[in-house]
């Protein structure tokens, strides 16, 4: 018999999802942080990965309370992201059928189809 965990359920897009084909910015709703994206169009592009930093002791470079997310534009990455990680941009594109995971504040397309998953900032 399985087990129906609210915390895992939650950490990994169960609280909504978006459809997004345009060059608008996706955010989230408030309280939601978007956790995977699903590629769902042939070279699909990205003008805005804005990573989640709400665990981070100083909001932008302390301790990591959170995994490390990929970025994208003018936000830097955090200190505990590690090192030799480089920042994706928009001449970066992606293949249907690949999910990225991570945790993101807002999204932008350059080119492409997506569908978002949020869940709780917590």
């Amino acid at each position: 018999m399985g087990i129906n965990s609210t915390e895992v359920s939650f950490g990994f897009g169960q609280m909504g999802s978006a459809f997004m084909d345009t060059t608008a910015t996706y955010t989230p709703p408030t309280g939601k942080v978007i956790v995977a994206i699903t590629i769902v169009a042939v070279d699909t592009a990205f003008t805005t990965l804005t990573p989640d930093t709400s665990g981070y002791l100083d909001g932008t470079t302390g301790a990591a309370l959170k995994g490390a997310t990929a970025y994208i534009g003018t936000t830097t990455p955090v200190g505990q992201n590690g090192g030799g990680a480089l920042a994706l941009d928009s001449n970066n594109r992606f293949a249907s059928g690949i999910t990225i995971y991570g945790r993101w504040t807002a999204m932008k397309l350059s080119a492409g189809a997506v569908i978002m998953y949020v869940a709780d900032v917590v």
